[in-house]
């Protein structure tokens, strides 16, 4: 293969050149489009279905050009990220991609790479020489056992940041068990306070832990970007899934170090903070209530018509209402449960009590408010299905993000990265021959 490669015009790098320096003399990524305020960086993603791939797709929806490395088909396996294959499938049979697919792969670039084959672990050093960022979801030391741990991909590219986002993090005694989601919401704090305290506890229906660690990972990478303009080199961002949990959970911790408070699930209401809560309409529906604040207190008293509550000097702040919550939130239900959801809600409008109904995937899609804010993305799949996608956060005012195309075909930009690299058509073929693409 380095015949090949010196035929291609590309040879290998040398020690200390920084990766910055290559991408520029790369010229610009081709056909990303891309305009947003990353545009101009170059990410490498290793990792695959949930952690990894989401701060992947954030970074691509900014202008990032993002290259997205999938293992290749074999005799009896499809290849491919497995998100491709997770929950519902255009078209709707074994064929099928997934329609999430088509939202966390939007806007990269996937190319085929067996990381476990010498030959496709070259390639990979060969990008990340190339690249801002590599990003990857394994189990810690997978990267090292493949020759792609931070030391050696450093050597030719010491401005390199390199995101690693895994269940227990690089280091301690767990750092070697696999750890989901649904694992590090556990161990994080976040299943044990939610739920009704009759009941075990119960989870969202969403993979929150691992969107959590891509955000905090996102963070992470900005900063170190920061930083690298100041020093020139890059490092390692080292994300728990648990401890970005762990993040989220408020003053759990000090409340049970000082007073020994162990917050427990206490099912629809906001521990501690009065009135926060979910109450029942006459229509058999549901509307949220957030009357939490000393002035909206009053508000919402009066617009219920128990202005004597309003006027109750010991309800007067938070301490005074948190002693007395269930007489509060029982003064409020009575009142719901006599109103149509619609008509409380504009009673609530109209006091401006900060309230809303329970939003499903149905109400979203018609909603003024989603549609004013482009949250609502129409699209178009490649077989020409039209398709509604969410849209992009956070808003930009002069650099917003873009949905550029949809999720890729699995290795649709093989060739055009490589090409990018040096490689011609015979070395391509070749590899493809030997199963490193």
């Amino acid at each position: 293969m380095s015949d090949e490669r010196a035929k291609a015009g590309a040879g290998p790098r040398k020690a200390g050149e920084r990766g910055a320096d290559a991408r520029d003399s790369a010229g610009p990524a081709r056909g990303t489009g891309a305009s947003g305020p990353l545009a101009g960086l170059r990410v490498l993603e290793l990792g695959q279905l949930i952690a990894g791939p989401f701060a992947g797709r954030m970074l691509a929806d900014f202008g990032a050009d993002v290259i997205k490395v999938e293992p290749p088909a074999r005799a009896g396996a499809e290849g491919g990220d497995p998100l491709r294959k997770w929950r519902k499938l255009h078209p709707d049979d074994a064929s099928g991609t997934s329609l999430w697919w088509y939202v966390q792969a939007r806007n990269k670039r996937s190319i085929t790479l067996d990381l476990r084959n010498a030959e496709g672990q070259r390639i990979a050093r060969e990008l990340a020489a190339r690249s801002d960022i590599v990003i990857e979801n394994f189990r810690p030391g997978a990267l090292e056992k493949w020759g792609l741990g931070y030391d050696e991909l450093a050597k030719g590219n010491p401005g390199l940041i390199l995101l690693r986002l895994s269940g227990y993090g690089q280091s301690g005694p767990y750092r070697d068990r696999p750890g989901f989601g649904a694992i590090a919401e556990s161990m994080g704090g976040m299943r044990y306070v939610t739920g009704f305290p009759d009941r075990p506890p119960v989870r969202l229906n969403l993979s929150i832990g691992d969107s959590l660690a891509a955000l905090h990972g996102l963070i992470g990478v900005l900063m170190a970007l920061h930083r690298r303009r100041e020093t020139g080199r890059g490092q390692v961002v080292d994300v728990a899934l648990y401890e970005a949990v762990f993040n989220l959970m408020e003053s759990t911790l000090p409340e049970y170090d000082r007073y020994g408070i162990v917050r427990e699930r206490t099912g629809t209401n906001l521990t501690g903070i009065v009135p926060s809560n979910t109450y029942p309409t006459a229509d058999g529906r549901h509307i949220v209530i957030g009357g939490n604040g000393d002035s909206i207190f009053k508000r919402l008293m009066r617009a219920i018509g128990r202005t004597d509550l309003a006027e109750d000097p010991t309800l007067a702040d938070n301490a005074g209402r948190a002693a007395r919550a269930q007489e509060i939130d029982d003064a409020i239900a009575q009142w719901t449960s006599s109103q149509s959801l619609e008509a409380a809600l504009d009673v609530m409008a109209r006091a401006e009590v900060p309230s809303g109904r329970i939003y499903s995937a149905a109400d979203m899609v018609d909603d003024p408010q989603y549609l004013a804010r482009a949250m609502i993305e129409r699209t178009t799949l490649p077989d020409g299905t039209p398709l509604a996608i969410p849209g992009i956060v956070p808003k930009f005012s002069e650099t917003p993000g873009e949905t550029r195309w949809v999720g890729p075909a699995l290795g649709e930009h093989t060739a055009e990265v490589l090409g990018e690299l040096g490689y011609d058509e015979e070395a391509i073929g070749k590899l493809r021959e030997s199963g490193a693409v």
